[in-house]
């Protein structure tokens, strides 16, 4: 794994095994993880309501997003790698984070993982029966359905321009 790299974006659908991979990752490069999940329960998830939770979490995810962008930008300064497990669904919001990066000037690494539809949908089953390492929130089968309907996989040439890797 390169050392050169300032950020690491990592995507995948529901169930991929992101936070482990983003989790593997930091040991690997001496780096930092962001973790989306992590901030949202954290910060938030005991305020959601029981309704109209999607319209609901999107501006509190990019606040989120948006002080990570901050905190990793000092990181770099300090030579200390930042990776985004925050999801990063849409290429839109995989957008927002690269040209973040060019601007600031910071090289950047996209990395996919992969995974089967089924594969992920019974994996996130078991996280939520054994509520292990990195379990955050229960994950209904809704909220997988409406991810995967939104879910855009990088095309190879975004893959390309942000020196992609599938894992």
């Amino acid at each position: 794994m390169p050392k050169d790299i300032d950020i690491y974006l990592i995507c995948g659908a529901t169930g991929a095994g992101k936070t482990t991979y983003a989790e593997a990752l930091a040991l690997q490069v001496s780096g930092l993880r962001f973790s989306i999940d992590e901030w949202m329960e954290r910060l938030y998830n005991s305020d959601k309501p029981e309704t109209g939770i999607f319209e609901w979490l999107s501006p509190r995810v990019e606040r989120s997003w948006a002080q990570m962008r901050d905190i990793a930008e000092r990181l770099v300064a300090l030579n200390v790698p930042a990776i985004f497990d925050c999801g990063l669904t849409r290429k839109q919001e995989r957008d927002i984070f690269a040209d973040w990066a060019a601007q600031k000037g910071f090289s950047v690494s996209l990395h996919f993982v992969d995974v089967p539809s089924e594969t992920r949908w019974q994996r996130v089953q078991k996280r939520n029966q054994e509520q292990a390492e990195t379990y955050q929130f229960e994950v209904t089968r809704e909220m997988f359905d409406f991810i995967e309907r939104m879910w855009e996989a990088p095309d190879m040439i975004e893959m390309n321009v942000l020196n992609g890797r599938r894992i």
